[in-house]
């Protein structure tokens, strides 16, 4: 089964200087990524392809995190995500639940296309309190 890998364990994984250390947790996830990427069972959407690749400060740094990325599948988008997704803000905001908007097409990407998410930001917990996502990792 593919999984919707969120921004925060693809910039944990690929974002970090290659000297930073990582602590125990950090490392269980990057072991479990490079699982999923191994397996080709990680996919990501467009959003996060940019949230990953903004912010990047050097154009060379640009380049190369673009390139890695390129092995990594787009789940397509239709109307229907993006109709799911603002559903999921208005049931989450209804409930005092604020996010991103990349957060809500995440959880309506997951819903719609029976993805479990991979992520460490808590939010997607909160979320769920609300919403029926489903979860590989967390």
């Amino acid at each position: 089964m593919k999984v919707l890998v969120d921004t925060s364990v693809w910039s944990l994984a690929l974002r970090r200087p290659k000297n930073a250390a990582l602590s125990p947790e950090q490392q269980i996830v990057v072991t479990a990524l490079a699982d999923l990427m191994r397996d080709g069972r990680a996919v990501m959407i467009e959003a996060i392809r940019q949230e990953l690749l903004s912010g990047i400060k050097t154009q060379a740094g640009f380049d190369a995190l673009k390139n890695t990325l390129t092995a990594f599948e787009d789940v397509p988008l239709t109307m229907a995500d993006y109709e799911k997704a603002a559903e999921v803000f208005n049931t989450c905001r209804a409930n005092g639940v604020q996010g991103s908007s990349t957060d809500f097409l995440i959880c309506a990407v997951s819903i719609n296309h029976q993805l479990p998410v991979f992520s460490v930001d808590g939010d997607f917990l909160n979320y769920h309190k609300h919403v029926q996502l489903s979860f590989d990792l967390l």
